[in-house]
């Protein structure tokens, strides 16, 4: 066995995060301010550069492996790293002001941001099992901690309680089917999976352990019916936290399912896609009728990311590298809209009142009208109305299903798509016609008012003037 060099290079955004990591421990324990802003900006900054090693790293040089066959360098790697990434960064700068307000500012929610980022971008370079557990780990164990990060809050202990129990029976059942995959491939490596899948060996069980290795991706997912801790740890969070993991760990998902099951199994495709289908179906109905009922605004924020992840698994039912770039174009298209979405909560909260419910957003148009059009991009980008970025996430998803020939599938897509609909534009109807008696301005600090400015333009442009976002999915399969 001879060994082989590795490139760093190649890994510069994760050597670049783990550095920074160490500095913002470092900074944060001699910064005297009491809201840890050396932290925040140097956050910020992390996450900036990593977006720029990201594309210059893994952008354009085709498809590298590293690091003995564990770690890949091509342009899916590029747009997951730099989703991710941009996504934090977006969240992060909600979050500032509002654990200001609450006594929650410090640099440890930082540091777990940054943590979390590593696992996600360590999963996004994946070309091993064990490489995507130990990114799918520290992803995890960020994110407990985030929801519990409010220790005084009980909805906010009991949520990571569930979240933890939930979470640790899933990655169980991930890790136990990745040992029979293991056992059936006699290797770790993903390209290994994949030519002992096109070649047959041990079907029986290399079927058995996708089942299991299915269900633990599907629960990260938050896919029906293993969507039980979406809606209590959405709402019992804080927004803050309930606005990345809404988010970025989504893109992150889409990573370990394109690495383990599309890339790895994708010669048991006819196998993981009934499953797919069904989960896809379930996510659909539960989603958008679980959704209607709620009066709860970050509840029913919850149940709608069920739906959408039933339209994000209709793209990757196909099979077909369309089917995958529509499937990326619509992790990361909602994404942005999630994060304005909790983002708009956030900047309507205020100490000891969180702006949770529907009706809080009541004459929201009379108190401040731009921050109401915003709402109202937000809103209409999830329903799928044209001119917004989410018109076009459906859309691509829809057409790589007709091009599959799953009609049957398209035609109940949009069915529910018109469904989900009528509570989103319950919500509009509170903002716009919904009148209080004695409107006070909303006064909010400057740097979430740009923020959510930025990601209200983002969703307009990017709805207006898609084709350099869908080429640069496109690209990422090589189409």
């Amino acid at each position: 066995m001879t060994f082989e060099m590795p490139q760093f290079a190649l890994a510069a955004p994760e050597i670049w995060l783990g550095i920074m990591i160490c500095v913002v421990l470092v900074a944060d324990l001699f910064d005297r301010s009491q809201e840890s802003q050396l932290a925040f900006f140097l956050t910020q900054l992390t996450l900036v550069v990593m977006i720029w090693l990201a594309f210059a790293t893994h952008w354009g040089s085709g498809s590298e492996i590293t690091f003995n066959g564990m770690y890949v360098s091509d342009g899916l790697a590029a747009i997951l790293k730099g989703a991710v990434a941009g996504l934090t960064a977006i969240t992060v700068g909600y979050s500032r002001d509002y654990l200001r307000q609450r006594g929650l500012l410090t640099g440890e929610f930082f540091l777990l941001t940054l943590i979390a980022t590593l696992g996600m971008s360590v999963m996004a370079s994946a070309s091993s099992m064990l490489v995507l557990y130990i990114g799918l780990e520290l992803l995890s164990l960020s994110l407990y901690a985030m929801v519990a990060f409010d220790r005084d809050s009980r909805d906010g202990s009991e949520a990571a309680m569930k979240y933890f129990v939930l979470g640790a029976l899933a990655s169980g059942m991930l890790l136990y089917g990745m040992s029979m995959i293991y056992g059936a491939a006699g290797s770790l490596l993903i390209g290994d999976i994949a030519a002992a899948a096109a070649a047959g060996e041990n079907q029986l069980l290399m079927a058995f352990g996708m089942t299991f290795a299915f269900v633990g991706v599907a629960f990260k997912f938050g896919a029906a019916p293993f969507h039980m801790w979406i809606p209590d740890v959405y709402q019992g969070a804080p927004t803050a936290v309930t606005a990345f993991l809404g988010s970025a760990p989504k893109v992150a998902a889409l990573a370990l399912f394109l690495r383990l099951l599309a890339e790895g199994l994708g010669d048991l495709h006819a196998q993981w896609q009934t499953m797919a289908m069904i989960l896809a179906v379930a996510s659909l109905v539960i989603g958008n009728l679980f959704a209607l009922v709620q009066t709860n605004l970050k509840r029913m924020l919850a149940y709608s990311t069920v739906s959408h992840i039933g339209f994000l698994f209709l793209g990757l039912i196909a099979g077909t590298d369309e089917g995958f770039a529509a499937a990326l174009f619509y992790a990361i298209s909602y994404g942005i809209m999630a994060a304005g979405a909790f983002g708009m909560i956030i900047l309507l909260s205020r100490q000891g009142f969180e702006a949770e419910m529907i009706d809080d957003m009541r004459g929201l148009n009379d108190r401040h009208s731009g921050f109401a059009l915003v709402m109202l991009l937000l809103m209409f980008s999830m329903t799928g109305i044209p001119g917004t970025v989410g018109f076009y996430a459906k859309w691509l998803v829809l057409q790589a299903l007709i091009a599959s020939g799953h009609i049957w599938l398209a035609i109940l897509a949009v069915v529910f798509a018109v469904i989900g609909a009528f509570y989103y534009l319950r919500v509009l109807k509170a903002v716009y016609f919904d009148r209080v008696e004695s409107p006070e301005p909303l006064a909010a600090p400057t740097g979430q008012r740009v923020v959510i400015a930025a990601n209200g333009g983002l969703v307009l442009l990017l709805g207006l003037f898609p084709d350099l976002l869908i080429s640069a999915c496109r690209a990422a399969f090589g189409l």
